[in-house]
């Protein structure tokens, strides 16, 4: 059974080795100054396994942001994303945030729609 925990700060080991299946990303990141400055995070876990991560970021007053959302590979299918996604809305919204905002690869689409995501005239300028 996935458990989520609000605010875990999984320790840089496991959340590397998500990061790693879920991303395929072999650069090591430091989250610890990312996750000490977020509105919340949320984690998934099998037993103490951690599974399925959402970071969401803000900018101190009424506007959040979902990032880094992932799942392990072979817990994927499982509504755990869905789960992850909702749970950071439900407490970004208790925390005070008025906006959520995400931008993702058009792929996923139609998750970020189920969960309840429209789309809206936004800028991005790539910067690397």
């Amino acid at each position: 059974m996935v458990t989520l925990r609000i605010d875990p700060f999984p320790s840089a080991d496991e959340l590397y080795a998500l990061w790693l299946e879920a991303w395929g990303n072999h650069e090591r990141k430091d989250f610890s100054a990312i996750l000490s400055r977020s509105l919340t995070h949320i984690g998934a876990y099998e037993n103490s396994q951690l599974v399925g991560f959402v970071n969401v970021a803000w900018d101190g007053g009424i506007h959040a942001f979902i990032l880094d959302t992932c799942v392990h590979p072979r817990m994927r299918r499982q509504g755990i994303a869905t789960r992850l996604v909702k749970e950071a809305t439900r407490v970004a919204q208790h925390r005070g945030a008025q906006w959520l905002h995400a931008d993702f690869e058009p792929h996923l689409s139609s998750f970020y729609r189920a969960c309840g995501f429209r789309p809206t005239e936004a800028g991005l300028i790539r910067l690397k």
